[in-house]
């Protein structure tokens, strides 16, 4: 079986939770045999054929343009990322194309050398409300539009059993693909922009996860909890939804040594620093600890809208040295923050799975998570505590503090039990929904 799959993360440049879990679900699905065609937003019209386990590393790329494609065969790179330089996968969501290149996306869908929109059943009427909100001149739209306008002539180009896109970046991307193609496609919903927002958020979004939702064949939630979400608030029929949890990969050789920053106990937030993850309440939780334990430190690690707003109000708490930002960490500087921790708090108000706490464990750091999110359905050995309950969770970080044995024990248990949350087992499940997908396509297409 080959999988055209969109997505709009992947490693090594994008490692978000996002390209972390598509890292892990890719690799395991090659392992079962299963080809993936990955197309990821690169300046280049180019796709990533996906063969063998390793390719996830080594990321080969082939040009849709064949003078484009025996110019990249004649350069001789450094290093892999001098190659996806030259590729252009980027970690930041600006357009390669000029504004007036992309005035005309809506009426290069609409024009006559497209039949998108000439037939008006339910199930067009999906796709041409998807194409027609993504609509607005913010980089991250204009970006989208430009990956969207490629699906059509990629899935021409390329040949695939079936489509996988990954959250609403890439549905308008998977719908073409499957109009163009006659494939079926499955989308992967790994947060909604409820989740996002903490509230109603971008209209807009919401149109396209609905639209995407609505006109795929399947759809796979990243959690029991994710899939309430899209019941209850999108009216997604339940016998469309799979649930597949997200599973981590731990890095080979992984020990749990810790390597110090602080003599101290040293607890961390590591995240976006935005609404839905809760970076203010871990701001409250520090300072009522800190009033009790003053010898500890609090750390944040990320960027995030929030990262302003929560430096001014450390400051007016006088929390001083206690209460650290780091900014943006690349995957080395995670890996040694992870280790200097003793206990790793994500206080997320909605948060559909959660791959860094799982990260966390696997490093055994002691997690606290909040009751909200998916990845507390697959794990034990963590503390689950109602985002908003400060207090609580104050009193499960002091407690911890004056017992370091049941810390440290807590820790070990909880890396134990990731080391057995594995994407082969994910993968296995995302298989089935392939099958039976695809079986429940090739049946109603023959009739």
């Amino acid at each position: 079986m080959k999988v055209l799959m969109f997505t709009w993360e992947f490693p090594p440049f994008i490692s978000g939770g996002l390209g972390m879990a598509c890292y892990g679900m890719v690799r395991s699905l090659l392992k079962l045999g299963i080809k993936v065609d990955l197309i990821l937003p690169t300046k280049e019209m180019v796709y990533f054929p996906l063969v063998e386990e390793d390719d996830v590393d080594k990321l080969p790329a082939v040009f849709l343009e064949t003078d484009k494609q025996k110019e990249f065969d004649t350069i001789s790179f450094a290093n892999i990322k001098e190659r996806l330089d030259y590729i252009g996968v980027t970690t930041h969501p600006e357009s390669y194309v000029k504004m007036k290149d992309i005035t005309r996306y809506l009426h290069v869908l609409e024009s006559e050398e497209t039949t998108f929109f000439k037939t008006k059943d339910a199930h067009d009427r999906m796709l041409e409300d998807a194409i027609f909100n993504l609509i607005g001149d913010e980089d991250l739209i204009r970006k989208v539009q430009e990956y969207t306008l490629r699906a059509q002539k990629i899935a021409s180009a390329l040949h695939f059993d079936l489509i996988h896109a990954h959250d609403w970046l890439c549905y308008p991307a998977g719908m073409i693909a499957r109009k163009t193609s006659k494939k079926p496609l499955v989308v992967h919903i790994h947060a909604t922009e409820f989740d996002r927002s903490g509230g109603p958020g971008d209209e807009r979004i919401h149109k396209i996860e609905y639209a995407g939702m609505m006109y795929a064949d399947r759809v796979i939630a990243v959690s029991q909890y994710t899939a309430q979400m899209i019941m209850s608030r999108y009216r997604i029929d339940s016998g469309r939804i799979k649930i597949v949890h997200n599973a981590f990969t731990a890095q080979p050789g992984l020990n749990g040594y810790k390597q110090r920053i602080f003599k101290g106990p040293t607890i961390l937030f590591l995240g976006r620093i935005t609404l839905q993850k809760g970076p203010d309440y871990f701001l409250d939780v520090a300072e009522r600890v800190l009033k009790i334990h003053p010898e500890c430190r609090f750390i944040v690690a990320g960027t995030g809208d929030m990262g302003r707003r929560l430096l001014r109000k450390s400051a007016e708490l006088k929390l001083k040295n206690k209460f650290l930002f780091t900014g943006f960490l690349n995957r080395s500087q995670v890996e040694q923050i992870l280790k200097a921790s003793d206990i790793y708090v994500l206080p997320s108000v909605s948060e559909p799975f959660g791959i860094a706490p799982l990260e966390a464990m696997a490093y055994g750091v002691t997690s606290i998570i909040s009751k909200q999110s998916g990845v507390s359905e697959v794990v034990n050995h963590a503390f689950k505590i109602d985002f908003w309950d400060v207090d609580r969770m104050a009193e499960t970080i002091c407690y911890l503090i004056e017992n370091p044995d049941i810390c440290l024990k807590m820790g070990q248990d909880g890396k134990n039990e990731v080391n057995n949350i594995l994407w082969d087992e994910a993968a296995e499940k995302i298989r089935k929904v392939y099958t039976s997908t695809l079986s429940e396509y090739l049946e109603s297409i023959s009739l």
